[in-house]
């Protein structure tokens, strides 16, 4: 059956759940469902069932059957999980639709499919009154961001938590160097450098049998209409940072420039390999972001800030989390813990004690700040935060069907590819 994105949207509303509350404070077991059975889905699931004492894994889905048996058998092989995992060959869920089944059977879902998905998949947990763990970036294009705000501000007025992949906000020395910066230890931000240069990326190359939708889906990093280009897919992290910096404010307006220099062959999709996008704070900050992908090169991810009285460089345990300022040499050398592990930590303990976290406001936003770097790029013209806001491109395929065909996507060129 083919079916559009909007019938694919308004398809998944369902009957709201139980009152939000139910397992404050209670023994009641909570059941736990996956959405995108990759890597990233099998590592949440894992710090989900490690979180709680009482939680079960009833449900899961995927596009594809191998990933679904592969994230299964991972799991099972871990002997801290021993006990918490229930799911039977007919709680998997294989295609486009699956996602339904899950999130009928559970209490918190776990959204950790290709970003395309995550507005559709977000939207029927709200609706069905699930709790929710919603991997980053949450969207790949403003439709899917406007989306997204809306399904978050509907589990505020149902009192359910909605916690975000964006794990730096879980890491304890990026949180003490944030309180530091925000409460005045470097004085007012005036330049941010967010930088992400890594050595290549994977690709999968088609095979004989695969369809354009499978190919696509398989290889769905390398497809903006899956993965939002690696702007949005991983710098969205350092991104976020910096947004985190400056209090949740975001910039005004932005340009930038962006290609595809080494990773050119039709494995690597319509994406860039690199990124050089400079952001402007109506208070007249800027925002510098520079990301690259090209193999055997030197990698960088971190935050720089600059403030009037002195800077902070947030970043890996291999250049440390530091300020230094007229009066402060700070580093930090305590545990910062497993921030993805916290993220399910507070997600759950949450739940438990009936006072819901919401994520919802800057995990959008800082997705729509990556959006709007990527579309700068794209088209080389100044992109104001209301045009990323408000645009009405849809990424979208046509349809959602295995057999469906797809064209070759457009690769973006600065001055020809339009801002709509």
């Amino acid at each position: 059956m083919s079916t559009s994105r909007r019938q694919f949207i308004a398809a998944s509303a369902v009957a709201a759940a139980a009152a939000p509350g139910l397992f404050a404070a209670g023994d009641d077991t909570l059941k736990v469902g996956l959405i995108g059975c990759g890597d990233r889905g099998t590592g949440a699931a894992t710090q989900a069932l490690l979180a709680d004492k009482n939680v079960k894994f009833v449900a899961m889905a995927d596009a594809f059957a191998d990933r679904i048996e592969t994230s299964l058998k991972n799991l099972n092989s871990k002997a801290a999980l021993k006990g918490k995992i229930d799911v039977k060959p007919d709680a998997q869920f294989v295609g486009f639709e699956a996602y339904k089944e899950v999130i009928a059977r559970c209490d918190v879902v776990l959204l950790c499919s290709t970003p395309h998905f995550r507005p559709i998949h977000l939207k029927a947990a709200v609706d069905a009154g699930k709790h929710v763990f919603c991997e980053k970036p949450v969207a790949v294009d403003a439709p899917g961001v406007r989306s997204v705000l809306a399904s978050c501000a509907e589990a505020k007025k149902k009192s359910l938590s909605v916690v975000s992949g964006l794990c730096l906000r879980f890491d304890a020395g990026f949180r003490e160097a944030v309180k530091r910066v925000r409460d005045g230890a470097i004085g007012n931000p005036v330049a941010l450098f967010a930088n992400d240069y890594r050595g290549g990326r994977w690709a999968k190359p088609r095979q004989p049998d695969w369809s354009d939708m499978t190919y696509q889906m398989r290889n769905w990093y390398n497809f903006t209409w899956l993965s939002g280009d690696f702007n949005v897919e991983q710098h969205i992290h350092f991104l976020d940072v910096c947004a985190w910096v400056m209090g949740d404010k975001y910039p005004a307006k932005a340009i930038g420039m962006g290609g595809r220099s080494v990773l050119t062959g039709t494995e690597y999709g319509n994406i860039y390999d690199h990124f050089s996008v400079v952001y402007e704070y109506a208070n007249g900050a800027r925002l510098v972001s520079n990301t690259r992908q090209h193999p055997k090169t030197k990698g960088d991810l971190s935050a720089r800030v600059l403030g009037e009285r002195g800077q902070a460089l947030l970043s890996e345990r291999t250049n440390g989390i530091t300020i230094k300022s007229e009066k402060l040499d700070w580093v930090f050398e305590g545990d910062s813990g497993d921030m993805y592990q916290t993220e399910h930590n507070e997600l759950f303990a949450s739940i438990r004690a009936g006072k819901p976290i919401n994520n919802g406001e800057y995990m959008a936003h800082s997705t729509l700040l990556a959006i709007m770097g990527r579309t700068a790029a794209y088209t080389g013209q100044e992109i104001t935060w209301k045009m990323a806001l408000e645009s009405k491109e849809d990424l979208s395929p046509p349809k959602y069907e295995w057999d469906a065909k797809l064209a070759q996507p457009t690769i973006a060129v600065a001055g020809v590819t339009r801002y709509s």
